[in-house]
C-alpha cells in the first residue's frame, strides 16, 4: 500500500503538532504562482516490507518531470534496499500522466504539469495510481492551547490553511483519558468545555473544504489535560444583563484593555507590577480563556480592545471572532512595539466603509490641523521631546449601519500610561478630539446620512483628570491640576 501527499512550505511554516490523514489514491499539491519551487511530501507505506516512511522533496518548477520522477524513485529505492537488506527487488517505477497520457517528453517541466489547475494529473508509484489534487484545501498548521480550562471555550490556535473556507470546513472534537480511546464530544471551530472533560486530553479533527473540494483531514491532540476552571467569575454576574444581542435602533459597545503578553513575560512584571498574581495566571494561554469568555458574553455589536498583541490578534482573536460573524481591523503602535488596538463589529449590524491609523506624535508635528498645538508645545523642549517620543495611536473605523441610514465613526485609542503624565494624556486627548471633529465634518459632506461618533479607549485617567473634563464639558481650565504634572 502506498500513500502520497504534496505540500508547499512557502505557504505557511510546518508545525509538527498535527498529522494529516490522506485519502487513498489521492495526492495533494501546493504551489504559489510566484514561487520557483514546490515541495513534495509523501508517505510511503509497504506493510510487507515493514516500511512506513515520509519523504520530502523541495524541487524547482523549472526541473523536468523526468528528472523529478527519477529523484523520487532513487530515494524510495534506497529505503526499500535498506529495509530488505539488499535482497533483490524490482526497480521502483515512478511516472506522471496528464489527461491520461504518460509524460515521456524529457523537455516537459514540472511547471507545465503541476501549476495548471485544469490539468488532470496522475502520479504512479510502483503501479499504484494517485490522483493529484492541485491546490486543494490544506491545513498546514494547527495547534491546541497549552492551557485548557473546564467551562471556557477552546479553539485551535495558530490555525493555518490555504485554499480553505473555514465556514464550510468540518471541525470535530474528541476527548480521551489515555489518547487511545476517543469519544466525540462536540463540533464546530469552538468547543465549550465542561466539568465532565476534566482529566481528559482533547483531539481536534479538521476536514478542510472549499466549495465541493475537500482536502485531507488534519488532527491535533492537546499536550495537556483539561483542568478545573477558576470557579465563579465576577463577569458572570454582568453577563446576566447581556444574555441577548441588541436589536432595532440600539446597539452595545464594549471597550477592554486585555493586557499585552509582552508586558507580562518578565521578572519585573511578576515581581514588581503584579506580585499578587501567580505566574500561571499571567500566562497568555491561561488569561485569554478568561477575557475571551467575558468579552463574548457581553454580546456586543462593537468591541474595541487595547494592548492587543499582534500574535494574539492573528492566531486567536481574529479567527475566533470571524467564526462569531465579526469583521475586524487591527493597527499596531508606532515603531517596533508589537501591540496595538483592535476594533471588532458584528457584520449583521455594520459593514466597514474605511479605516485608518493616526500616530499622534507624528501628526502633531506635521499635520497643519495641529499647528497651534505644536507651536505651544515646542516652546517647552522637555515637553516637546516627551510627547514626540510616544507611540500612542488612534484607530478610526468608519462603519455603515446595515439596517438604518447612519454612519458611525468609531475611535479607539490607548493613551500614555505614566503616573506623572496627566498633561501628556490631556494633550493627546485634545489632538484626538480635534482630529475626529475634522473627520466628522468631511464625512457629513460625503454621506447623505446621519454621521455619529463613539470614542473608546484606555485613557489611563479618573474622573478628576482633565481628560474627563475635556470630554464631558468640551474645555479645560488653564489652572487645572493636570498642567502641573512633570514636564
Amino acid at each position: 500500500m502506498f500513500l502520497a501527499r504534496f505540500t508547499l512550505s512557502k505557504f505557511l511554516p510546518h508545525r509538527c503538532l498535527h498529522k494529516h490523514i490522506c485519502k487513498m489514491n489521492q495526492a495533494y499539491l501546493r504551489h504559489l504562482d510566484d514561487s520557483e519551487k514546490f515541495e513534495l511530501t509523501f508517505q510511503y507505506v509497504d506493510p510487507a516490507a515493514k516500511i512506513d516512511r515520509q519523504f520530502n522533496f523541495c524541487r524547482q518548477v523549472s526541473e523536468s518531470v523526468n528528472a523529478f520522477t527519477q529523484r523520487v524513485a532513487t530515494n524510495v529505492e534506497k529505503v526499500i534496499k535498506k529495509k530488505t537488506k539488499n535482497q533483490p527487488q524490482e526497480a521502483v517505477q515512478v511516472a506522471v500522466s496528464v489527461n491520461g497520457s504518460l509524460v515521456e517528453d524529457e523537455t516537459v517541466s514540472c511547471r507545465d504539469i503541476f501549476t495548471r489547475l485544469n490539468n488532470n494529473v496522475t502520479l504512479s508509484v510502483c503501479n499504484k495510481e494517485f490522483k493529484v489534487i492541485i491546490n486543494s484545501p490544506w491545513i498546514s498548521g494547527v495547534v491546541l492551547p497549552s492551557s485548557i480550562l473546564a467551562g471556557f471555550p477552546v479553539y485551535p490556535m495558530k490555525f493555518e490553511s490555504v485554499y480553505t473556507d473555514k465556514g464550510v470546513s468540518e471541525f470535530r472534537w474528541f476527548k480521551s483519558v489515555d489518547k487511545k480511546d476517543w469519544t466525540l464530544v462536540g463540533e464546530g471551530f469552538v468547543y465549550e468545555t465542561s466539568n465532565s472533560d476534566v482529566g481528559n486530553f482533547l483531539k481536534l479533527s479538521c476536514l478542510p473544504k472549499c466549495g465541493d473540494v475537500e482536502g485531507p483531514v488534519a488532527e491535533a491532540v492537546s499536550s495537556v489535560k483539561v483542568e478545573a476552571g477558576p470557579g465563579f467569575c465576577p463577569f458572570e454576574t454582568r453577563h446576566q444583563f447581556t444574555t441577548e444581542k441588541c436589536s432595532g435602533d440600539t446597539f452595545r459597545v464594549v471597550s477592554y484593555n486585555i493586557l499585552a503578553d509582552l508586558y507580562c513575560d518578565s521578572d519585573f512584571t511578576r515581581e514588581v507590577l503584579h506580585p499578587y498574581c501567580p505566574p500561571y495566571a499571567l500566562s497568555i494561554d491561561y488569561r485569554k480563556q478568561i477575557f475571551i469568555k467575558e468579552i463574548t458574553g457581553y454580546n456586543a455589536d462593537i468591541i474595541c480592545l487595547q494592548e492587543v498583541d499582534r500574535k494574539v490578534y492573528t492566531y486567536d482573536l481574529q479567527p475566533l471572532f470571524e467564526q462569531l460573524n465579526y469583521d475586524s481591523d487591527f493597527c499596531l503602535k508606532r515603531g517596533l512595539v508589537a501591540e496595538g488596538v483592535a476594533c471588532f463589529f458584528d457584520k449583521n449590524r455594520f459593514r466597514k466603509n474605511s479605516s485608518f491609523r493616526l500616530v499622534l506624535s507624528d501628526e502633531i508635528s506635521t499635520n497643519p490641523l495641529f499647528a497651534d498645538f505644536f507651536q505651544k508645545i515646542s516652546e517647552n523642549e522637555q515637553l516637546s521631546e516627551r510627547i514626540l517620543d510616544r507611540s500612542s495611536v488612534l484607530q478610526v473605523t468608519v462603519l455603515e449601519a446595515t439596517d438604518r441610514n447612519e454612519v458611525l465613526v468609531v475611535g479607539n485609542t490607548h493613551l500614555y500610561f505614566h503616573p506623572d503624565a496627566d498633561h501628556i494624556r490631556l494633550l493627546q486627548g485634545a489632538i484626538i478630539v480635534r482630529y475626529l471633529e475634522d473627520v466628522l465634518e468631511e464625512l457629513r459632506k460625503k454621506f447623505q446620512k446621519r454621521v455619529s461618533l463613539i470614542l473608546c479607549g484606555d485613557f489611563n485617567s479618573v474622573p478628576e483628570c482633565g481628560i474627563y473634563q475635556l470630554y464631558t464639558t468640551g474645555k479645560v481650565q488653564e489652572d487645572h491640576v493636570d498642567f502641573q504634572s512633570s514636564k
